[in-house]
């Protein structure tokens, strides 16, 4: 298994991921954008999710070219971000993250599918390989939180693109490995699998899950400078967020055989709602952020590694690639928009408070439908 070349794609990719999340609003906020056109620019960011994993993943599935999908993908998105430089104004800007985050968005799920074909029978270590992508969310958060202090957020979109290059590198050095056939479970259709009722709770319950992310992606940062803190401090609290993530994925495969995913769905739900309620209300206390932030561990870490492995579950042989594109789509894709779109509007009307409460309503909601629906008489 070539563990390093695929935990530097991760390293990458989620550092990107670590340049954009805590800083580009910020970034837009700088250039003088609203709070309604940040959300709805953030929004672009999850909302491509829904289209483009579904896209790239039926013709994965159809050529069996997985890794030149997301060496494809890569080498565009780096394109098609460096025209950052030149676009100016909102629908420039709105044009140019909606074909970039088509590519960008693209690579991910192409590359779970190759890891999970990596990883064979040994599918619990996919959270030990996942880690490196934390690893590089910290460095790129500690790093950047460091520059933007020190020298304004117009280094964002210079040390996002150099990740983003890094990312296509990366990806020329893994190979593909087909994925085990199983003629049994090759013939059930997709929809036959969302037809089943866990199936169905499992993705609601996680569109939940995203959207009540959405106001922590969008505004974090936001909050945060506006309660007061420095650039560096923000970047430490998303650093510390991921640290215990990455803490998380390092005994996952031990947490999945003891409990389930089904178990650290139902606790990742539960501690989203009270990290929500936190974060809205007791900004000003920074031991209360920091416990929120250790939250993250589980409301991100645990839940994404308990998810893919549900969906690996539920979606087998042939369905691999659809079935990861579809999760990315409607949970990453389609609850992180919702979530992003209905911050930016109750931010602007309500208060940062009213936006992290319904956060945390959303997130209750999905662990309801999670306890009720997903699987209870199944441990996998």
């Amino acid at each position: 298994m070539p563990y390093w070349r695929l935990s530097s794609f991760y390293l990458f990719y989620f550092a990107s991921l670590g340049a954009m999340l805590p800083f580009w609003g910020l970034y837009l906020q700088d250039l003088g954008y609203s709070a309604m056109a940040i959300g709805q620019l953030m929004a672009i960011l999850q909302a491509t999710k829904i289209v483009a994993p579904n896209v790239w993943g039926w013709i994965a599935d159809h050529t069996g070219r997985g890794m030149g999908i997301v060496r494809l993908a890569s080498l565009l998105s780096w394109l098609t971000f460096a025209t950052i430089f030149v676009v100016q104004g909102f629908w420039q800007m709105a044009l140019m993250m909606v074909v970039f985050s088509f590519f960008w968005n693209a690579s991910l799920p192409q590359m779970d599918v190759v890891t999970i074909n990596h990883l064979g029978s040994r599918l619990r270590r996919y959270a030990g390989i996942r880690l490196w992508g934390s690893i590089g969310f910290i460095l790129a958060v500690l790093v950047l939180g460091a520059l933007v202090q020190r020298q304004g957020s117009g280094v964002v979109p210079v040390m996002t693109l150099g990740l983003q290059v890094g990312i296509w590198l990366t990806s020329l050095l893994v190979f593909e490995r087909p994925a085990e056939v199983r003629p049994v479970q090759d013939s059930t259709s997709i929809l036959a699998v969302l037809r089943r009722p866990e199936v169905a709770a499992f993705l609601l319950a996680g569109f939940l899950m995203q959207t009540s992310h959405g106001v922590y992606y969008a505004f974090y940062s936001i909050h945060l400078t506006q309660a007061g803190y420095a650039s560096d401090l923000i970047g430490a609290l998303w650093a510390w967020g991921v640290v215990v993530e990455v803490l998380v994925f390092a005994i996952m495969h031990r947490l999945l055989e003891r409990f389930g995913a089904r178990r650290i769905l139902l606790v990742s739900l539960g501690l989203a709602a009270v990290r929500w309620l936190l974060i809205g209300a007791f900004v000003s206390q920074p031991a209360v952020l920091i416990l929120a932030q250790t939250f993250h561990a589980a409301t991100f870490g645990a839940f994404h590694a308990g998810a893919i492995h549900l969906t690996h579950h539920y979606f087998t042989g042939r369905l691999q690639g659809r079935g990861q594109a579809l999760f990315n789509s409607l949970v990453y894709g389609a609850g992180g928009a919702c979530g992003s779109l209905g911050s930016g509007y109750l931010w602007s009307e309500a208060g940062p408070l009213a936006a992290f409460a319904a956060s945390a309503l959303a997130a209750a909601i999905g662990l309801g439908i999670a306890w009720r629906w997903v699987d209870p008489a199944r441990r996998y």
